[in-house]
């Protein structure tokens, strides 16, 4: 346990503000409970919809982050299959494993007091020195010995996400896939899709910069910037006319949400990824006689072993999305970097002590 009973943490102290405070190491609070020593930690986009207000769920005063390895401190009696010392990644979701939904592998809707996002959002996170994980035998996952800490850094989560986006697109080799959004989570999409033999990805960005890095890393065979190109024009071009077999919604942005259906073919599917801080206009009467299939929700990350062991055997590298690191001394600048898209920035890592 910590020489001290206190830590440095980010805290969500109302909207629009985010603070480094000192708070209480957490300590064992159930015996299915663990203690886990952060290595590693990272910023993601919900945590700046946590910041402006976006999230009703989140509570002021809550330590923010979900996107977390470490080693285990401390342990509970009744989890299973786990050891201090371990190193693990932490699930960005926290279940019981015994609920109508958690038997069915719908982790995000978890019945169970404490179940679902909670994590950075309505209980204390992991940009912090220490963090306490309910659920820890199902929560956590050890890293195989030679997965270095940067590449299961994203597992919890963002590549947790692509993963879970893929799988419900119901992928076929061979298909025209469109992304809509380059940043962290749809170029873990894309990386993810990847694993169904698509014979094209389209990657779509307002940012030039983010494009050619997606192209750049085999992310994206074609890249459209809609600034520059008609989008729709351009995905049927791809196309013979037909549109996008598969379209992933990742951008959440003013318009993309209506993107997203126009580019996609009749009888495609239109997966949308992306959280909102708007509400979106379903204009069915348009649409009418595409006959397209949505798919949408948040994450249900259960598949944290499976991703693991794609990592293990070189199937997934999410390392190079890990463009910034950042003391928790100096996290206030990386959360600055990380908002304003400076610098190239794609993934900032927070590195406590």
């Amino acid at each position: 346990m910590a020489n001290s009973s206190k830590m440095k943490a980010v805290v969500y102290q109302r909207e629009g503000v985010l603070a480094l405070e000192e708070r209480p190491v957490p300590v064992l609070q159930k015996s299915t409970d663990a203690i886990v020593k952060v290595t590693m930690a990272a910023i993601c986009s919900s945590d700046l919809h946590i910041k402006r207000g976006a999230v009703p769920r989140a509570k002021p005063g809550t330590i923010l982050g979900h996107e977390i390895i470490g080693i285990i401190d401390e342990i509970g009696n009744d989890v299973h299959g786990l050891k201090k010392g371990d190193r693990v990644t932490v699930n960005c979701e926290t279940f019981c494993g015994e609920c109508y939904f958690c038997k069915r592998g719908y982790v995000n809707n978890c019945s169970a007091p404490g179940g679902g996002w909670t994590l950075g959002c309505s209980a204390d996170g992991g940009q912090a020195e220490y963090v306490r994980v309910p659920f820890a035998e199902n929560c956590l996952n050890k890293i195989p010995d030679h997965v270095p800490d940067d590449a299961a850094l994203l597992v919890g989560d963002v590549l947790s996400t692509g993963y879970w986006a893929a799988q419900i697109a119901d992928l076929h080799p061979a298909e025209t896939i469109a992304i809509i959004g380059a940043g962290p989570t749809g170029l873990s999409t894309a990386m993810c899709t990847k694993l169904y033999s698509p014979a094209c990805t389209v990657m779509i960005d307002i940012s030039q910069e983010r494009l050619e890095f997606a192209r750049k890393h085999g992310l994206a065979d074609v890249i459209i910037n809609p600034k520059e190109e008609d989008v729709e024009k351009k995905i049927r071009e791809l196309t013979d006319g037909r549109g996008a077999d598969r379209v992933f919604e990742v951008a959440g942005g003013k318009n993309t949400f209506e993107m997203a259906w126009k580019i996609a073919r009749c009888s495609g599917v239109v997966c949308i990824v992306a959280m909102y801080e708007e509400p979106q206009m379903l204009p069915l009467h348009e649409m009418y006689g595409k006959n397209l299939v949505f798919k949408t929700g948040g994450v249900h990350a259960s598949c944290c072993g499976e991703i693991l062991q794609l990592i293990e055997n070189g199937k997934i590298d999410a390392r190079p999305l890990i463009t910034h690191k950042f003391t928790l001394d100096d996290v206030m600048e990386g959360y600055r970097v990380f908002e304003a898209q400076e610098d190239g920035v794609i993934k900032v890592a927070v590195i406590p002590g």
